[in-house]
């Protein structure tokens, strides 16, 4: 069985790195983007099984933009997607938003069980378990 294939967008490299070896281990094929700018476009290309998209990045409305692109388009309009942000003040002010356009929220910090039950919960077990 193949690898789902998990996209995460953030700008901090430091959390891309840790995203990558933490779901990487768990079984997931992962691919991180660090712009905004290329997101939507490599999304649309790789057409992964779960997107984990920091709604604030390079600008204040760059995750939105991604988001609102995604969810525009009728190829990757049904990709789960998951706000995982520490922005969380403005995460819980567009909650009722987020969760219309049928996304998961995760805000920074959390606990690493916390990011793979919702994976799970889009996903199932990682193959081999």
């Amino acid at each position: 069985m193949a690898k789902p294939l998990i996209v995460v967008v953030n700008d901090d490299t430091t959390f891309l790195g840790l995203m990558e070896d933490l779901l990487s281990e768990e079984g997931y094929n992962t691919l991180i983007i660090k712009s905004s700018d290329t997101a939507y476009e490599t999304i649309k290309k790789k057409e992964p099984a779960l997107v984990v998209l920091d709604i604030r990045m390079q600008s204040a409305e760059a995750g939105f933009m991604v988001l609102d692109l995604l969810r525009l388009d009728p190829t990757t309009a049904q990709i789960p997607v998951i706000i995982c942000s520490a922005a969380t003040q403005f995460v819980r002010e567009n909650e009722a938003h987020f969760r219309a356009m049928g996304c998961d929220i995760l805000p920074k910090p959390f606990l690493l069980n916390e990011l793979l039950t919702k994976v799970q919960a889009f996903l199932g077990p990682p193959p081999g378990i």
